[in-house]
């Protein structure tokens, strides 16, 4: 089933089972996903999941910045719901494996090559780590 339909199902769901705040934010992911795929980007939903995800997390952390906490925690929970639908992120363990994997395949020896090693990890990851998360380990061992 595609992300999608799941999502369609859980709305109705949420809907039957008076859950406001899951309705409100399935209905934005949804929206969205919708929107991707009329505009010819709906082939990869869980881009359009990771990046609707980040957009919660930043705004998140704007409002908690600008002591709006109620504001925040809407957001949390969106992103939140959203991470429901992606893949589990990978472990410390796999992505040190990777970030090894990367830096012996693409010869890293500095912080000039963090960009190709950057490329191998996130293709190897497939989606499955934060780009930050690489980026701030990449940058410790090519350091």
């Amino acid at each position: 089933m595609a992300i999608a339909e799941q999502i369609q199902t859980d709305v109705k769901s949420a809907m039957k089972a008076g859950e406001r705040d899951r309705v409100s934010a399935l209905r934005l992911v949804l929206s969205e996903l919708q929107k991707a795929a009329k505009d010819g980007e709906g082939s990869d939903e869980l881009a359009v999941l990771r990046r609707e995800r980040k957009r919660r997390r930043e705004s998140e952390t704007a409002y908690r910045d600008a002591g709006r906490g109620d504001l925040a925690e809407r957001e949390a929970y969106e992103a939140a719901t959203i991470e429901g639908y992606l893949p589990a992120e990978l472990s410390d363990a796999e992505l040190e494996a990777l970030l090894n994997s990367a830096i012996a395949a693409t010869g890293a020896t500095g912080p000039r090559d963090m960009g190709g090693v950057m490329k191998h990890v996130m293709a190897a990851a497939g989606g499955r780590a934060d780009g930050k998360r690489v980026s701030a380990l990449a940058r410790e061992r090519l350091h």
